[in-house]
């Protein structure tokens, strides 16, 4: 057996010692689970672990891998999942506390397609009540408290701020999100780590507990590229039970990932949107830049035909819309016990009529078309993934959004990848998003996963 400390190895490396049985998973999950218990106490990733289910289901990994009968290249590899994610017979909260005793009906397909690998589900991870926040705080259920600063509390990101802090500190090697507004990118830029918005319909939504369901997107956060595009192959395709996963044909990301970005064209974020970013930020982002030059990508100027700022309002207007139509029982019932900075944030749906909301849809066909004439012959857009490193959380305000840069994805449906491309004076990582055209998962990987080979920021780790 390997003497590796299995908590320190990137997921596609782990499922290979375990597959060549260098490892077993048995001491795999409970390597996870000391981690788990030496951090939890102060970094409170999950709401909730299944140590002795991890364990059986560990047993069971290894005598099926001993005897031959190994379901895949990932059976035995543990999994962390928000919180949002449908298991039969567990409790699902949302990030909600008065869901603290919602028993799940059913298991998400997501989830079912991972089981089926063989993977092994760790626990739940803490989320923003509803999915509806991007700083990562939860003032009812609790913050996971971002690893990079063990000292001051920071932003761990939302909505999925224990995924992203679990992965980060080695209590899971990746782990499920979702993104709406950024959800899957904001924690991977605050925690350090890679993550993956998806495009609408590339993973199935069922049994994923909704907030706009215009703009929901499951996705996986890693330590690597590789590491994501290896999660994303098994979590996406088509599914019965969400329509919008029907008409896609399964697309195998890993083929073309590791091609390299020679001959690529990658638009450099314009001049106007470089204020919205601090200076140290902006110095890993343009690092990130040349050096994708280097790899041989060609570096282009793009005229964005409206601002980042200008979808802020329409995809707000969706959300809450949306978000209002499906949670007005709780978010009007004025004695539940729901966290104050969400609420109102939903609570604006109320006053959406039908035809502000058709207007915001309109208006949202209108973009993507403006946008993929200004994309026209451009494979990438490259931006900071958020405006500045993890904020201290008493000084956050919940007024405003950290979204800027990642829902214009989601507004215009694009795809794109999160990854740590530095380090401000503070010892916080910075991150570089890359978005592409609806669909293009393989493509923003394949970028990724060259920047990732190229430098080494991915490899960085929280202090212990």
């Amino acid at each position: 057996m390997s003497q590796t400390n299995p908590t320190q190895l990137p997921a596609h490396k782990l499922a290979a010692e375990i597959a060549a049985k260098r490892l077993s998973p048995v001491d795999v999950v409970e390597a996870f689970l000391e981690q788990i218990k030496a951090k939890e106490p102060k970094l409170q990733a999950f709401i909730e672990v299944y140590a002795d289910d991890a364990r059986l289901a560990a047993q069971g990994a290894e005598r099926a891998i001993r005897s031959g009968h190994a379901v895949g290249p990932l059976h035995g590899v543990p999994v962390a999942l928000k919180d949002l994610i449908e298991l039969e017979g567990k409790v699902t909260t949302g990030g909600c506390e008065v869901w603290r005793k919602r028993v799940s009906q059913c298991t998400a397909t997501l989830a079912k397609r991972m089981i089926a690998q063989g993977m092994i589900v760790l626990g739940k991870t803490h989320t923003v009540e509803f999915a509806m926040g991007g700083w990562g705080t939860n003032t009812r259920l609790g913050t996971p408290w971002n690893p990079w600063d063990l000292q001051r509390p920071r932003t761990p990101g939302g909505s999925s701020s224990g995924s992203g802090v679990a992965v980060a500190a080695g209590l899971a090697p990746w782990a499920i999100g979702t993104d709406t507004g950024g959800s899957v990118r904001l924690p991977a830029s605050w925690c350090g780590i890679t993550g993956l918005k998806t495009t609408a319909g590339r993973i199935s939504t069922y049994g994923v507990l909704p907030l706009s369901p215009t703009l929901d997107t499951p996705g996986p956060m890693a330590r690597s590229v590789e590491d994501a595009a290896l999660l994303y192959a098994v979590l996406q395709g088509p599914d019965p039970l969400d329509l919008r996963t029907q008409a896609l044909p399964y697309t195998d990301p890993m083929p073309q990932l590791k091609r390299g970005v020679k001959g690529l064209r990658l638009a450099r974020l314009p001049e106007s949107e470089r204020a919205f970013a601090s200076p140290e930020v902006l110095a890993a982002y343009d690092a990130s830049v040349e050096q994708l030059a280097k790899l041989g990508a060609e570096i282009v100027d793009i005229q964005l035909p409206f601002p980042f700022a200008d979808v802020a309002e329409l995809n707000l207007r969706i959300m809450a819309a949306e978000g209002y139509a499906l949670l007005h029982e709780l978010i009007d019932d004025e004695s539940a016990p729901l966290d104050p900075h969400v609420r109102p944030r939903i609570a604006a749906g109320r006053n959406i009529s039908a035809k502000a909301y058709l207007e915001a849809l309109q208006k949202r066909n209108e973009r993507k078309l403006q946008f993929a004439a200004a994309f026209d012959g451009i494979d990438a857009l490259l931006t900071p993934t958020t405006m500045t490193t993890a904020v201290p959380v008493d000084e956050v305000d919940q007024t405003k959004a950290p979204a800027h840069f990642t829902r214009f994805g989601n507004f215009l449906d694009l795809t794109g990848v999160a990854l740590p491309n530095g380090f401000d004076s503070q010892g916080l990582p910075t991150s570089l998003q890359i978005l592409c055209r609806s669909y293009d998962e393989a493509l923003a990987l394949r970028i990724g996963w060259a920047y990732q080979n190229a430098t080494d920021w991915h490899l960085r780790r929280p202090p212990a």
